[in-house]
């Protein structure tokens, strides 16, 4: 006999999944998509989710709140501010590069550029900065490029997220995409995301507790003590692909920024309280 969350996982994965009608609106999904975490979960609050994991591990909770006290990662916020403020050869800086000088704008990404036809994310947008000031391209998982967007995420905090999918016909297929990316089974292990981080969220792979994806975009950059560094999204989009066996694409890839832009969408009205930190 299949247990009721797996039943309701299977309703909901469909219903998301293939649902063909564009007519109905990104807002279902994303209360569909709620409604399984808030029902699962239900001492929680949604806001309760950017916490991650420690939303749900009160044990892990415990010792995390006491890495915040001093946080692993203000030496990246740090270096982040210095490159940031640094000019470059032709004496700009990444605040020519932005609205607001870059300052308060990590609520405004991942977004839709109607122009280029494609999702752009704030490490895109970071690199592409510094290509176009004669920099040479940074690597989008870590180093350099992950200490800047930590500064920039980190004028972010206490700000909602807030992602809209407008009503053009190539937006809404890149947030199907990610979509489909979100349930698609990959890799030697056939899992989706969704397996990991919905269905089955809240339990324990070995010592670890599987997070939930609501409220997960909310405190990248991370430094996570597996890595010894921050990281961004992406690397762990790259990270999870390979848990399953599944050859893991380009960081920044078009299939990573698409996955991106739905599980952002997913998190809608969550506070952003990144950087963190993270096991």
């Amino acid at each position: 006999m299949k247990s009721p969350w797996l039943i309701i996982f299977t309703l909901l994965t469909t219903s998301l999944a293939f649902n063909t009608s564009y007519a109905e609106t990104q807002d279902e999904d994303l209360k569909k998509y709620r409604t399984f975490f808030l029902n699962k979960f239900s001492n929680l609050k949604l806001e309760d989710f950017k916490d991650g994991v420690y939303a749900l591990d009160s044990i892990a909770r415990e010792s995390w709140i006491e890495i915040e006290e001093f946080p692993p990662y203000e030496i990246y916020i740090e270096e982040g501010e210095e490159l940031f403020n640094k000019a470059f050869s032709n004496g700009k800086t990444f605040a020519d590069c932005f609205p607001n000088k870059g300052i308060g704008i990590a609520d405004q990404y991942p977004y839709w550029n109607n122009e280029r036809k494609e999702v752009i994310t704030l490490p895109l947008a970071v690199n592409e900065c510094h290509e176009k000031n004669n920099g040479k391209k940074l690597k989008y998982g870590k180093g350099k490029l992950a200490s800047i967007v930590s500064y920039m995420v980190s004028t972010t905090r206490g700000k909602k997220t807030n992602i809209i999918i407008p009503s053009d016909s190539d937006a809404v297929a890149a947030y199907e995409k990610g979509k489909q990316f979100f349930f698609a089974r990959r890799g030697q292990l056939n899992f989706s995301c969704a397996h990991c981080h919905m269905a089955y969220s809240g339990s324990h792979i070995r010592t670890e507790v599987l997070g939930p994806t609501l409220g997960q975009t909310t405190g990248f950059p991370v430094y996570r003590s597996k890595w010894g560094n921050m990281g961004t999204l992406h690397r762990r989009f790259s990270g999870c692909n390979k848990q399953v066996r599944a050859k893991p694409f380009k960081l920044q890839s078009e299939e990573y920024r698409n996955l991106e832009y739905f599980i952002t969408h997913m998190s809608n009205g969550i506070t952003i309280n990144g950087p963190s930190a993270r096991r």
